[in-house]
């Protein structure tokens, strides 16, 4: 059979085209991001493809949070790693434990020669993936703090001004009783209801969510977030669910949908809401500070962060883990950073990006877009508040979620959800005690 003209003028291009193409050395990056995110990051990874001829990044959704540092484990033992792993917050003493299998970032970056300041990242963001003596384990990538998303046409209809002060969740119960008064069928939806109104709320009133600097000095911690800051605050949340003036969605983010449909009145949500907010919501919206309860504990310290950092895994060639210092250093470049930041409503993990946004003009004409980063720098981090570092804690948040839920049905108390959540807890905390030593 005769090839076509074009058949036979591909294969000669193919002759005379150089090797570097099919040389390329290729970059497993596997990541949990759909939706907008998915198409930012894969914006991403194309544009640095085709910066530079040398390396070939492929980037792979591997599901969920959870999903995706399962397939990363499961990949490991099969000897299949990908290069670049995105792993949540949650799963950071996990990977810390996992020896052998990760390559430490700062080690990365050091044999790679790539551009790297570890001074260049925003403290509380970068205090997190690192070590007691400040070595990068993990690189920031897409870090979030929760905030409080306001749909100023539901309680401007509820005869509430949208201007309204909501700095305080006394100031917000206020609001949620003129609210309900008012008909409304959803005043107050969350999501990720752990991260942020327990891990978040421990770390904005300064009181412990853990022992030992919630885990940052040593595994041999217990949980702490039964105490009374924590306890009078679901304990009124469950009063709110009771009144129909908290409406529970689950675990995950479900009340998205739910807020960027126009159904209810108040979100508390991540910052990195501010994409689909922005691009589904037919609504007038604020982005406001989470809101702290008045004279409990020291509010307002500071939140802290939530999303992933990208951990590097052993195993490959020494030139694989060049092109993984280069992608690493360009996904920190201050242009790349500064524009996540504003597409998304992620944190600039560095100093430079968010000044560069700044005097781009972004927060004036975005007003609200830099609440969360004044929110996590407004304080230097304590030992309650520069995040939690626990073994076992995607399960652990499952054990609180269930709690939780139990609370918010009527069937139990805050105090004997909050203890039942910290004897369940301590019992896996004891268990990755003893595995990781």
């Amino acid at each position: 059979m005769k090839k076509s003209a074009l058949g036979i003028l591909a294969a000669g291009t193919a002759l005379l085209t150089p090797l570097a193409a099919s040389a390329q050395t290729e970059i497993q990056f596997w990541h949990a991001f759909t939706g907008r995110l998915g198409e930012l990051v894969a914006a991403q990874v194309e544009d640095f493809n085709a910066s530079q001829d040398t390396y070939t990044v492929t980037a792979t959704h591997k599901g969920n949070y959870s999903e995706t540092l399962n397939a990363g484990i499961a990949a490991f033992r099969a000897g299949e790693q990908p290069h670049v792993l995105m792993v949540f917050e949650v799963g950071t003493a996990t990977m810390m434990a996992a020896g052998g299998a990760v390559r430490p970032v700062y080690q990365v970056m050091e044999d790679s020669g790539a551009a790297f300041d570890p001074d260049a990242y925003i403290g509380a963001v970068k205090g997190y993936y690192t070590t007691t003596d400040g070595q990068m384990l993990s690189l920031p990538f897409n870090s979030s703090t929760p905030v409080l998303w306001v749909n100023r046409d539901r309680l401007e209809g509820a005869g509430i001004d949208p201007d309204v002060d909501l700095t305080t969740w006394n100031q917000v119960e206020e609001v949620l009783d003129q609210l309900a008064e008012a008909g409304e069928e959803c005043p107050l939806v969350t999501a990720w209801q752990s991260w942020i109104h327990l891990e978040n709320l421990s770390a904005y009133h300064d009181v412990p969510f853990a022992s030992q600097e919630n885990g940052f000095a040593g595994t041999d911690t217990e949980l702490m977030l039964n105490g009374e800051v924590q306890v009078a605050h679901i304990s009124k949340m469950g009063e709110w669910a009771d009144e129909g003036k908290f409406i529970y969605t689950g675990r995950r983010n479900e009340g998205g949908a739910n807020f960027r449909s126009g159904e209810c009145a108040l979100f508390t949500e991540s910052s990195a809401g501010y994409a689909g907010i922005k691009a589904e919501a037919e609504f007038d919206f604020d982005v406001r500070p989470l809101p702290y309860w008045e004279g409990a504990g020291n509010a307002p310290q500071n939140t802290i962060i939530g999303g992933a950092s990208l951990w590097v895994m052993e195993g490959h060639e020494a030139e694989d883990y060049a092109g993984v210092g280069e992608f690493l250093s360009y996904l920190s470049s201050t242009p790349v950073q500064a524009q996540w930041h504003q597409d998304t409503g992620y944190l600039p993990i560095t100093a430079a990006a968010g000044e560069a946004t700044r005097e781009a003009g972004f927060y004036d004409e975005n007003p609200g877009t830099d609440v969360a980063v004044t929110q996590m720098t407004r304080n230097e981090p304590t030992a309650n508040s520069k995040g939690i570092r626990l073994g076992s804690f995607d399960q652990i948040r499952g054990i609180i979620d269930e709690e939780l839920e139990g609370v918010w049905a009527g069937d139990k108390s805050a105090q004997e959800a909050l203890d039942s959540a910290k004897e369940r807890g301590d019992q896996l905390l004891r268990r990755f005690e003893r595995a990781a030593n």
